[in-house]
């Protein structure tokens, strides 16, 4: 297997396993549609509205779980180059989050990929994932509203990826997922400047 094929087929199985949205997967248990209630977002916080707490930690937990695997599989297709292994898992993780948002299954309309975001960064560097949970639950916190702590989280992604000495490729990568999930949140942001955003508990985060 070529170094470029070990590389797509990464990318491959990172798209087909983040396809999987678990908000959606979860909400047909329900009988519904997360996307048809609430903010509409197929993710956590819109299952917890929707569906419940139950519901909403099921979500979650699938998220990070399809992110930790896509990231492994990506390192062991490249586990014959070393060098490149991490870089195979962050290539697999990235299209698992591309998956989450565009999931092939249902639509091509998913989710904002915090949580898959969140579990590429652990899996590269336990201690990025451990900042920025930490980010997120300060800025919760203080501020209750769950898009306002994604997206510090998410503006944090390369900062923290340098402060952990990761490389410039790293860092690159991390700033594009970093620029995808605070595009994704474009309706929340205008809410956040108008004063109309909903915290935990309302309906349109």
């Amino acid at each position: 297997m070529t170094i470029t094929f070990s590389f797509l087929a990464a990318a491959a199985c990172g798209y087909l396993l983040g396809s999987a949205n678990t908000s959606l997967i979860v909400s047909r248990f329900y009988d519904t549609d997360v996307r048809l209630h609430g903010s509409g977002n197929a993710g956590a916080t819109n299952a917890l509205r929707v569906l419940g707490k139950k519901a909403a930690a099921i979500t979650a937990v699938g998220d990070i779980a399809k992110g930790v695997v896509a990231f492994l599989i990506g390192r062991l297709l490249l586990q014959n180059s070393p060098p490149l292994a991490a870089l195979g898992g962050l290539t697999a993780g990235c299209a698992a989050i591309v998956g989450h948002n565009w999931p092939l299954y249902f639509q091509f309309r998913g989710g904002k990929g915090i949580w898959t975001s969140f579990a590429v960064a652990l899996s590269f560097d336990w201690r990025m994932g451990l900042a920025l949970l930490l980010a997120f639950a300060l800025v919760f916190a203080l501020s209750q509203t769950v898009s306002l702590a994604s997206i510090v989280a998410a503006a944090l992604l390369p900062v923290v990826a340098w402060l952990c000495g990761s490389g410039p490729v790293a860092i690159s990568i991390f700033s594009v997922l970093a620029v995808l999930a605070i595009l994704r949140h474009g309706s929340n942001i205008r809410r956040l400047l108008q004063g109309r955003e909903s915290r935990i508990g309302g309906t349109n985060a």
